[in-house]
């Protein structure tokens, strides 16, 4: 097994008033797909930022460790953070049209990457520029390098974003909801996409989404994250067939399953009553106040993640005592 590329232990992120994400930890290793998912407000998008070091100025890391490749970035002084952004560690948001610079061409914009981390001079980052491109599949890649992004579609908008993540061939690529807004069609060709170059460039990808069929496709490992904690992880298949938190077991069945005949127009999905902002300061299990299994044991704190077999996590004491939760859910 690689050695781990990124590693995040007990992270918390806070605010004044709140924490949103708290004792969190996974690892990324090189050539690994881990996927992160939850709904909205679960503090994915959060936790993305912070291994940037990208947060807001309001919030802070006021625990925890973030290392890349074994070196400690928090440490780092934000002159030599920036060496590390774009060039060994890039980021895929989740809107395009707001990342892209409206008034530069894509072409401007892929090169000042290329010429910030690799010294390339404009003639050179030009070239760069369209063979990056060539590589992302856009067509005509020679006379697109001088379109402004207004000018593109909303997949191939997508595709620069991507090709200014990869110009200077990183090693780690965190995508943040990196098919949001885009079409089923397109969502599929972004994600060939990315998994190719995963393996072409031999890259970790941290995948956020809240898209459980994009998990089951695309991940090599599955973390599940609510109310800014991680309560379960593990093997896409393993989660699928079995899946052991109650929260995760909501989120499959909300979902369509093509596999087993459900779909919205035959049949109403299962959902999870309330919603997320019930977990506000709840002082033991922050999914209690919507948990159809929760007992008053669950009030007390938040369950210790445990190991209930090889490469499985979960964080719920009732879950581990189940033997069974029924079928195998198909995406």
């Amino acid at each position: 097994m690689a050695s781990p590329l990124l590693e995040v232990r007990d992270l918390t992120i806070s605010f004044a008033d709140s924490s949103p994400v708290r004792n969190l930890d996974f690892v990324v290793r090189q050539g690994e797909t881990v996927a992160i998912v939850g709904e909205s407000g679960s503090g994915k998008s959060l936790t993305a930022l912070a291994s940037m070091r990208l947060l807001p100025k309001t919030a802070s890391i006021s625990s925890g460790s973030i290392h890349f490749a074994g070196q400690d970035l928090l440490g780092l002084s934000e002159r030599a953070m920036r060496e590390r952004r774009g060039r060994d560690i890039a980021m895929i948001f989740q809107e395009p049209m707001t990342s892209l610079n409206p008034v530069l061409t894509i072409g401007r914009q892929i090169g000042e990457t290329l010429r910030l981390h690799r010294g390339l001079s404009a003639r050179q980052a030009r070239k760069r520029a369209i063979e990056m491109l060539d590589l992302v599949r856009i067509p005509e890649p020679a006379k697109r390098v001088d379109d402004y992004p207004h000018r593109l579609s909303g997949g191939m908008r997508q595709r620069v974003m991507i090709a200014i993540a990869v110009a200077c061939e990183p090693q780690l690529l965190i995508a943040d909801e990196p098919t949001t807004a885009l079409d089923v069609t397109i969502q599929a060709q972004v994600l060939e996409l990315l998994d190719r170059l995963r393996r072409d460039l031999s890259l970790g990808l941290l995948l956020i989404t809240h898209d459980l069929g994009v998990v089951g496709q695309w991940a090599d490992r599955v973390v599940v994250m609510y109310a800014g904690r991680k309560v379960e992880e593990a093997l896409p298949d393993e989660l699928f067939a079995n899946p052991l938190h109650p929260y995760t077991r909501g989120l499959l069945a909300a979902s369509p399953r093509l596999a087993s005949n459900l779909h919205y127009r035959e049949a109403a999905l299962t959902e999870i009553p309330g919603n997320i902002a019930s977990a506000l300061r709840e002082p033991g299990c922050p999914f209690v106040p919507r948990c159809p299994v929760a007992v008053y044991a669950c009030r007390g704190g938040f369950p210790q993640l445990v190991l209930p077999s090889p490469g499985r996590l979960v964080a719920c004491p009732i879950a581990v005592k189940e033997p069974s939760h029924g079928a195998a859910v198909g995406i």
